[in-house]
């Protein structure tokens, strides 16, 4: 899968022209990159398309108009897309009270680690986590991680062949399975395998 590149970027002023409608195309997008595990897990499968948006978006936040600062935040985000044998997702961990969430978050260490995918009847392939940084302490785990599902030949096969895709989590506090990843879902994540 191709990267962001600074070529693909637009400027701060035609970006500002453009968020409306391309906000919408990337809403629409993530739709179809988007699962949920149980009532308070998120995984949002990153591609190309989401990860410009969001470089676009921290650009424009941070009014970031000079080329160092741009390769900056090149640099930080194109690893986050897939290239080929894999995918990779950023995985939100969300509680609405700030005090539930704050004692979850310290029962749920390590769920990262536990996050997994699972082509037809392939092995299980557990996420290796944050590979930026370390996102979890003596006391709790972050509320957002960065996963990346390395995919073995038989598995992507078993995909492209329509086999189904399942994910899931066994962690000891917390534990969802989703048998059969919608279609439209699954489809749009076989796009992302070489």
């Amino acid at each position: 899968m191709q990267k962001v590149t600074r070529e693909s970027l637009l400027t701060l002023e035609a970006y500002a022209k453009a968020r409306p409608d391309i906000r919408a195309k990337v809403i629409a997008h993530k739709k179809n990159r988007t699962l949920h595990l149980g009532e308070h897990l998120t995984l949002i499968f990153e591609d190309e398309m989401t990860i410009r948006y969001q470089i676009q978006e921290m650009l424009r936040a941070e009014k970031t108009f000079e080329e160092a600062g741009i390769q900056d935040e090149l640099e930080a985000y194109n690893p986050l897309i897939p290239d080929g044998s894999n995918w990779k997702a950023t995985m939100m961990i969300e509680y609405s009270d700030p005090q539930v969430r704050a004692a979850q978050l310290g029962k749920l260490k390590g769920i990262e680690d536990r996050i997994w995918v699972k082509a037809g009847h392939c092995a299980p392939v557990y996420a290796i986590a944050d590979e930026d940084l370390e996102r979890e302490n003596a006391e709790k785990t972050s509320a957002v991680h960065f996963l990346r599902f390395e995919l073995p030949p038989d598995s992507v096969v078993a995909l492209k062949q329509g086999e189904s895709l399942s994910i899931g989590v066994d962690h000891a506090a917390y534990s969802a399975v989703l048998n059969n990843v919608p279609a439209a879902v699954r489809d749009s994540l076989v796009q992302d395998l070489a």
